[in-house]
């Protein structure tokens, strides 16, 4: 058996190790230290060519064949689940919801049931065809909006224009303190830890993030910050804030805890981007949840 896939823009200048965990989403609990093996034993060819160091690093159109080792586990296919869904946008080709803090967006060995993507597969349980693709992550406990392509071909399109820096993500924030200038754009890279894979690191080794931040308001210690994605690394604003010294409030792993909020106070309030087939503006927004309006004494903090 083997994984085949071609090698897109987010994947150039990565490692291979990197890419190979990134693309080979159908194999479980898989890791860099199973990519590092298979690199190892002689198993990944790129452009036909045998590779033998997990840091090459990977060119945008490579052709990348693994031959899976029959120790190999496949992740099971999701399943349909009657679980509710805060529908934002819907038409043929696009949906946008509402995830609430608390919801796992893709099943995994963890989380193999209630995520988004199980609730999805309910929703278009009478199109069996269908292939929903999601065009971005959140985490856990990242509340908002979360879109998702209806077709490979849509969500095609859409990394495109996100390539393009046609992809607008606005995200609100609570911080503690108050970030100086009030404005501004944090440019520091982004690199796994190596003591704790789980965590994101500043690194100079690892990948360009880009973070542009407006302080909407202070309040009582706290800031309510806008925050846009210029790229989408993982954990890239909680990570650059709190490098700063304006950690999310609530995050207990690159903060810390807060008896105001049992999550961390962060939320993807809008996306824009063009319609994949029409190119109509499109822009969708989620409310502020109250745990996050419950920190400051201001209703209305994304008006």
């Amino acid at each position: 058996m083997t994984l085949e896939f071609t090698a897109d823009r987010g994947d150039a200048q990565i490692r291979l190790d990197r890419v190979l965990v990134r693309r080979a989403t159908t194999i479980s609990r898989m890791s860099r230290t199973l990519a590092q093996c298979w690199i190892d034993g002689g198993l990944v060819t790129v452009d036909a060519v045998p590779v033998a160091r997990s840091s090459v690093k990977v060119r945008e159109g490579a052709a990348i064949v693994v031959n899976l080792p029959e120790t190999a586990v496949l992740r099971e296919t999701p399943r349909p689940e009657a679980v509710s869904l805060d529908v934002l946008y819907e038409d043929d080709d696009v949906l946008a919801i509402n995830k609430p803090a608390g919801m796992v967006v893709h099943p995994s060995f963890r989380n193999t049931s209630g995520t988004v993507l199980n609730a999805v597969l309910w929703r278009y349980r009478d199109r069996p065809a269908l292939r929903p693709g999601l065009v971005s992550r959140l985490d856990k406990d990242t509340s908002g909006v979360l879109l998702l392509a209806l077709s490979p071909g849509i969500h095609a399109r859409i990394q495109r224009d996100a390539a393009a820096g046609r992809v607008a993500k606005q995200y609100l924030a609570v911080v503690q303190g108050t970030p100086r200038p009030s404005q501004g754009t944090i440019t520091l890279p982004l690199a796994h830890d190596p003591a704790d894979r789980r965590r994101m690191v500043v690194s100079d080794e690892g990948m360009p993030s880009e973070t542009r931040y407006r302080v909407v308001s202070s309040i009582d210690g706290y800031a309510v910050v806008a925050c846009e994605l210029l790229t989408g690394r993982t954990h890239q604003i909680r990570v650059h804030m709190a490098t700063l010294g304006w950690p999310v409030v609530g995050d207990v792993v690159y903060g810390q805890t807060d008896p105001g909020i049992a999550r961390q106070a962060l939320h993807a309030w809008r996306v824009s981007l063009p319609h994949p087939k029409s190119r109509t503006p499109l822009s969708v927004e989620a409310p502020v949840p109250d745990d996050i309006q419950r920190l400051t004494t201001n209703p209305h903090i994304a008006s």
